[in-house]
């Protein structure tokens, strides 16, 4: 299997340069104060589609040649749907997105706002599965993995090197884990740009199957998630999981209740919408577990969405 370097996504930050946005790093000093150190923060919420899916899924589509000519095919939760639709627009391809029929109204109006079809499915990894595969057998559509993807990985991996160019240096940088491809992307930037930094993986209790693997050293699937953070709630892949189990030092475990009190403190003081899994790595370094932790001085997190159902809000 083909290894993802540093050097992939130099090539993809290069190839998305006026493609993404490139989100603003923001801090606060009441922030910090709780955090007990200073914590800059990445704001993918602000990237096109919501996201920071959009780069790894127009990273995959811009190497693609006639391959896609019958159009795009993908399962999602939500912004990985939405980041395929736009990147299949602009490609002036259809797009398939496959969802679960639990996933938020905003992400599935997102999708068919960029003129994709949507095929709803049952909330299983099973169903998704099986859906787009039938979507394959009828559309004859190039099949772009949510995360389990070199090129997909590679465009995520330009959200760390943005953060680290922007903050220089940092004792530690924490992101998110569902499938792993932004884990694994910030991982591979990271461990080239500031090699002596703590790298940290940030779960639900609800969801936690990369934090138990990682705990025993042997890939644990994700069963029966029951979390807020609907980005979150897939197994990590064939190629992410070495990755992560490689490069990162822990796996945070939140709450959802501490994670809607992370979404409260980025609206209260930046007026600001994050989803859950969005803002959980917020959430994390103000645990207490997080606090305390000894010579780690500069934080850099990822707000890695901001893609929710406004009746949802905590606050």
């Amino acid at each position: 299997m083909q290894e993802v370097t540093y050097s992939d996504v130099q090539s993809a930050a290069e190839r998305l340069d006026g493609v993404v946005s490139k989100t603003p790093v923001i801090s606060s000093q009441e922030i910090d104060r709780m955090a007990g150190r200073s914590v800059f923060m990445k704001c993918e919420n602000l990237q096109h589609v919501g996201a920071f899916k959009f780069r790894g899924a127009s990273n995959a589509v811009i190497l693609l040649e006639e391959e896609c000519d019958s159009g795009i095919c993908t399962h999602s939760s939500g912004n990985h749907g939405q980041a395929v639709a736009l990147a299949a627009k602009q490609r002036g391809v259809p797009a398939y997105i496959v969802m679960p029929k639990t996933a938020p109204r905003v992400k599935i109006e997102g999708v068919k706002s960029h003129g994709a079809e949507v095929i709803l499915c049952e909330p299983t990894l099973e169903a998704r599965i099986t859906t787009a595969n039938s979507v394959l057998d009828r559309t004859g559509a190039y099949f772009i993995h949510p995360f389990d993807n070199h090129n997909v990985i590679a465009g995520q991996g330009t959200v760390a090197k943005e953060m680290i160019e922007e903050c220089g240096s940092l004792d530690a940088v924490l992101a998110p884990i569902g499938g792993g491809g932004l884990m694994s992307g910030t991982s591979i930037s990271t461990r080239a740009l500031l090699p002596n930094a703590q790298i940290f993986g940030t779960e639900p209790y609800g969801a936690d199957d990369a934090a138990k693997s990682l705990e025993s050293g042997e890939f644990v699937p994700q069963t029966g998630p029951d979390t807020i953070c609907d980005g979150l709630l897939t197994s990590m892949g064939e190629i992410t999981w070495p990755i992560i189990k490689s490069h990162v030092e822990q796996i945070i475990r939140v709450s959802d209740e501490d994670v809607l009190k992370a979404m409260t403190i980025l609206n209260e003081v930046f007026d600001m919408i994050v989803e859950p899994s969005g803002a959980i790595s917020l959430a994390a370094v103000l645990k207490d577990e997080f606090v305390e932790k000894e010579g780690i001085d500069r934080i850099g997190i990822i707000l890695c969405g901001g893609n929710v159902d406004r009746e949802k809000l905590p606050f």
